[in-house]
């Protein structure tokens, strides 16, 4: 059961920062593949500077969120370069 939240987490996560950062969501898995990482890149970004969300689904999507916005604004770096 736990797979499944994270899967729809990452999922949301994706496509809010796909309308924060380009204005449009990247397809179902596109969605789910830059949550996913947006978490895993957010978990490591929080706990390097100390900061807690308080845990909860609220505070996963937080994080996974930022984290994928993060992710995002790098890759939009990389690409302009």
């Amino acid at each position: 059961m736990n797979f499944i939240w994270f899967i729809l987490i990452g999922l949301a996560a994706g496509w809010i920062a796909g309308q924060l950062v380009k204005g449009t969501s990247f397809g179902l898995l596109g969605d789910i593949i830059v949550g996913v990482i947006g978490a895993l890149l957010g978990g490591f970004l929080f706990s390097t500077f100390g900061v807690s969300t308080g845990g909860g689904l609220l505070g996963s999507l937080l994080v996974a969120t930022i984290g994928a916005v993060v992710l995002l604004f790098g890759l939009r770096l990389i690409k302009s370069s």
